[in-house]
């Protein structure tokens, strides 16, 4: 007996619902990878269980290999306790307006640090809608200057 297209779906479907339950995300790359195969039969039906078989563990192990070698690099570092020097010089704009010992809130095009938004201190006061940049970071807060 040859599983047919749709039960390689179900299989897969079954598969992709379990790591919602279980998020070990792996099984995700299976749940794929028997889609992938349930497309391959659909396909070419005459596909024995051998075949499918091998194709079910040759997909999902190119999907966890693409995942981890390729989409997923450098997902685990952190910029935490790395200098900021290349945030320096960052454009931003004020959301909220900031004057000495006040703080603001600065809005930048791209993330800084992982975040777009920021609490931000200045030397001087600036309204809200003012174009500032980056001077330093100060802890958890974002040291900004006119531009």
């Amino acid at each position: 007996m040859q599983p047919e297209w749709w039960q390689w779906a179900i299989v897969g479907i079954a598969l992709i619902l379990a790591e919602l339950a279980i998020p070990v995300f792996v099984m995700i790359w299976f749940g794929l990878g028997a889609l992938l195969v349930s497309l391959l039969v659909a396909l070419f039906p005459a596909l024995g269980l051998t075949g499918q078989l091998g194709c079910w563990l040759a997909f999902s192990l190119l999907l966890i290999l693409l995942w981890f070698r390729i989409f997923r690099p450098g997902a685990h570092k952190t910029r935490i306790g790395m200098s900021d020097d290349y945030v320096v010089g960052e454009i931003g704009l004020l959301t909220h307006p900031v004057a000495p010992f006040e703080k603001g809130r600065v809005r930048f095009q791209k993330p800084i640090l992982g975040s777009e938004t920021w609490d931000c201190i200045a030397d001087e006061a600036m309204a809200a809608g003012a174009r500032v940049k980056v001077l330093g970071i100060e802890g958890s807060l974002v040291k900004v200057g006119k531009v």
